[in-house]
C-alpha cells in the first residue's frame, strides 16, 4: 500500500469511512510514515514479527513434510541455515529449495553449506525505519555507557552498507550532546576518527570510527552542554532586544564615548586572579543560570571553578556597592 502516492490514498478515504470499501494493505515500511493520517486512523494495524528459531525450524519440518524427504544436510549444519535466515521465513525458504533442488552424495556440513549458498542480507534501508532504528539504537547505548551494544549497532551499520560519514556525523553529535565538558576530548576524538577516515578510506579507516564509539561509550557522562544551549536559545528569543550593559560595550567614536561606551569597563587581566567580577548582563535582565555543570569527570573542575567565581563575584559587587 506504500506504493500509492497521497492523492491516491485520500481517494480511498470516503469509500472506506462509508463501508463501501474494506482496505486490506500490506507493506514493508512504517506505516506511520506512508499511510496518511486520517485513512490510518480508520484502519487496524497488524505488525507482523520476525520469526524465532521455533518458527523456522517448523518451515522446514513443513518443507520436508511437502518434499517426502528431509533436507541434505547435518544437523549442524541445519541449525546454521536457520541462523542465517535471520527471522526471515521467506529466505530459508528459498535456501531449503535450492538444496532440495540438487543432488548430493552425502548431507552437507556447516563450511559447505556456506560456500553453497549466501548470507542473507541485513534488514537496512538508508532512508527509512531501519536506518532511524539503528542510528537510534547507536546513539543511546553510547548515551547508556554499553560499549558493547554500542560497538553492535556500528557494526550493523556499517555492514549493512551505511555511509561512515553519516555515522561519524551522529557520534560527533553524541559527543557533545550526552559527554559535553565531561571529557571534552571526546569531541577531538570524533574529529580525529574523521580526518582517519578521510586519509584511510574503507576498510582501513573504519577502525578509528570504532575507537571514537568506544570512547564515547565509556566516556563520564553530562548533558548538561546540551541543556545550557537549550535555555540560552530560549531566553534569547525572549529577550534579544536587550541592549548589553554600555560598559562591556566598543567606543569606536567620540559621540559614542560621550553617551557612557566603555565607561567603567575593568580590563580582567590587571585584576587579581585575572577577575574582575563585573556585572555583564543588560539592566533589565537579572543574571541567569543556563549552564549548571556536574561533578562528573573534567566538568566536576569546571563546576569547581564556577562556584568560586559566583563566590568572588558577590564578594566583589558588593564591595564596589559600598565603595560607591
Amino acid at each position: 500500500i506504500n506504493r500509492f502516492n497521497r492523492a491516491q490514498q485520500d481517494g480511498f478515504l470516503p469509500n472506506v469511512e462509508d463501508g463501501t470499501v474494506t482496505l486490506g494493505g500490506a507493506t514493508t515500511e512504517n506505516p506511520s510514515f506512508e499511510i496518511n493520517a486520517a485513512l490510518l486512523s480508520r484502519c487496524q494495524v497488524l505488525i507482523l514479527r520476525r520469526l524465532d528459531h521455533e518458527a523456522l525450524a517448523e518451515l522446514i519440518s513443513r518443507a520436508e513434510i511437502l518434499e517426502q524427504r528431509e533436507l541434505p544436510v547435518t544437523s549442524e549444519a541445519r541449525e546454521a541455515l536457520i541462523a542465517s535466515a535471520d527471522g526471515d521465513g521467506r529466505f530459508l525458504l528459498n535456501q531449503a529449495e535450492t538444496l532440495f533442488s540438487i543432488e548430493l552424495e552425502q548431507p552437507l556440513g556447516p563450511s559447505e553449506l556456506s560456500d553453497l549458498l549466501h548470507r542473507r542480507v541485513p534488514v537496512y534501508d538508508k532512508d527509512r525505519e531501519g536506518h532511524y532504528n539503528l542510528i537510534s539504537a547507536l546513539h543511546k547505548t553510547i548515551r547508556g555507557s554499553d560499549p558493547q551494544a554500542a560497538l553492535y549497532y556500528l557494526a550493523r551499520m556499517l555492514v549493512a552498507g551505511e555511509e561512515p560519514l553519516y555515522v561519524l556525523r551522529r557520534l560527533t553529535r553524541a559527543a557533545v550532546e550526552d559527554i559535553g565538558m565531561a571529557d571534552p576530548n571526546a569531541l577531538l576524538q570524533c574529529l580525529a576518527a574523521k580526518e582517519m577516515y578521510d586519509f584511510l578510506g574503507s576498510p582501513e579507516g573504519e577502525i578509528g570510527i570504532v575507537q571514537a564509539c568506544l570512547y564515547l561509550a565509556t566516556a563520564p557522562k553530562s548533558n548538561a552542554a546540551y541543556m545550557a544551549q537549550r535555555k540560552a536559545w530560549k531566553s534569547a528569543q525572549e529577550t534579544g532586544s536587550l541592549m548589553p550593559p554600555k560598559h562591556i560595550l566598543n567606543a569606536p567614536t567620540k559621540l559614542m564615548k560621550n553617551v557612557g561606551y566603555g565607561k567603567g569597563y575593568a580590563y580582567d587581566h590587571d585584576a587579581d586572579e585575572g577577575f574582575s567580577g563585573q556585572d555583564y548582563w543588560p539592566e533589565e535582565m537579572e543574571e541567569q543560570t543556563f549552564y549548571a555543570p556536574t561533578d562528573r569527570g573534567f566538568e566536576a573542575r569546571v563546576k569547581e571553578r564556577l562556584d568560586y567565581w559566583q563566590q568572588r563575584r558577590k564578594e566583589l559587587q558588593q564591595s564596589n556597592n559600598k565603595a560607591g
